[in-house]
């Protein structure tokens, strides 16, 4: 067989990670250099890698010397070839099967929808536990024949891919945690619900940008399917329109966490209202968007939900509503307050035996005040001597000496009097 043509992984391994191009720094991990060995060795000269190793965008095509592979990488366990232009699954499989301690594996971005994934090719992939197949275009018989060759495999990221649909793979991957299979085009719940049959064991289920519909199912189906799932991300899912979708969230037995952002249901309501009607319809959830639940925002979430839907009519009063009402009685609205800064008020003009009553502006400062009055008392502004009695103050009246303070800072309110006196010369 032909050695395919283009650069190899050994070829860019050796440029990368030469000594003068990534020069010696102590620590581990840290960089490379010529180990010290007896002379005549055949590892003399050849370069101390570190543990993870980053080769993308290097235009690989193929594997190189295996047995170089070997002597180099025995120690690696995490191997980043996204964007390259690996295309046959052999060549992948003569780099896998030389890295022994490999646990996670990118292949993003590489044009692996060319060729077919043998089982015999897949078995070099056993001891991976996490692998990144995004834009890979892979198909779901290259994924099923690495779910049955990868018995502990727990991350599989799957996003990009154009699926449509989702193929049932003939046996389940116990194994896998986490599933990240985001923008795609997997619109029908029918479609999600055969993940949850794959993937039993799923913790955690990222479906952002998938335009999903939606969920047409059963709450005891649910719970079987996804049994342990404590995550769910559907960000932008087009296709969610009603509050009965959110509910069936419900339904997932250890459900904690939830990402609902970009759905259409939630636009006509303001942030906060979001927020609120999610968390007081998802009674188990801890994290909602990527922020803790805390305690007190859940009953003040609850309490708004009562008092939210209690002036609909009864036909359009969700079941959350009543169990609510049941934890809390049926609440009172909640009271209009004005917390605006009052702008003017009413006050009594004090000045020898003569009292006015006049509306002043409390955004002016003393100094405007002293203009406003000089018509008024017949007095020039600096012979003037300004005092504010608060109608509830027990200790008399205060002299406003500061010409330049506004007079909203006194609290100045209806009914209270400032006594006008000249200055004494």
């Amino acid at each position: 067989m032909d050695q395919p043509s283009g650069r190899s992984f050994m070829q860019v391994l050796c440029e990368k990670y030469s000594p003068e191009n990534f020069p010696y720094r102590r620590g581990p991990g840290m960089g490379v250099h010529v180990p010290a060995t007896p002379q005549g060795s055949p590892m003399k000269d050849r370069l101390n890698l570190p543990s993870v190793l980053v080769l993308n965008s290097c235009g690989i095509t193929c594997a190189g010397d295996e047995n170089e592979i070997a002597a180099f990488c025995a120690h690696v366990f995490e191997l980043d070839l996204s964007d390259n232009k690996l295309e046959d699954w052999h060549e992948v499989s003569k780099i896998v099967s030389n890295v022994p301690h490999l646990e996670f594996l990118n292949l993003s971005s590489n044009p692996l929808s060319l060729s077919v994934l043998e089982r015999s090719c897949a078995g070099s992939f056993a001891g991976v536990r996490k692998l990144v197949l995004n834009n890979s275009k892979a198909s779901w018989e290259t994924v099923h024949t690495i779910l049955q060759e990868l018995p502990d495999l727990e991350e599989l990221f799957l996003c990009l891919n154009d699926y449509e649909t989702v193929s049932c793979s003939p046996v389940c991957c116990q194994s896998l945690k986490l599933l990240h299979i985001t923008d795609n085009n997997l619109q029908d719940w029918t479609e999600i619900r055969k993940l949850g049959i794959m993937f039993p064991s799923l913790d955690t289920l990222i479906l952002a940008n998938n335009n999903l519909t939606t969920i047409e199912e059963s709450d005891d189906s649910l719970a079987r399917l996804f049994p342990n799932l404590r995550s769910i991300n559907l960000h932008k899912s087009a296709g969610l329109h009603c509050w009965e979708d959110i509910d069936k969230l419900n339904s997932f037995p250890k459900l904690e966490e939830v990402k609902l952002l970009g759905i259409p249901l939630l636009q006509s309501y303001t942030t906060e209202e979001r927020r609120k009607l999610l968390i007081a319809r998802l009674p188990s959830i801890t994290k909602l968007n990527g922020s803790i639940v805390a305690d007190g925002e859940r009953e003040d979430s609850e309490r708004f939900f009562i008092r939210y839907y209690m002036e609909f009519p009864e036909e359009e009063v969700p079941f959350r509503y009543h169990e609510l009402v049941t934890k809390y009685g049926k609440l009172e609205p909640l009271a209009v307050v004005d917390l605006r800064p009052q702008s003017s008020a009413k006050v009594e003009v004090h000045f020898q035996d003569k009292v006015e009553e006049m509306s002043i502006r409390l955004d002016q400062t003393v100094a405007e005040l002293k203009k406003h009055l000089k018509t008024v008392v017949q007095l020039s502004t600096s012979n003037m001597l300004l005092f504010y009695l608060d109608q509830e103050a027990p200790f008399g009246p205060e002299e406003m000496k500061y010409s330049s303070r506004a007079l909203h800072s006194y609290g100045i309110r209806d009914g209270d009097k400032i006594y006008v006196e000249p200055r004494m010369k």
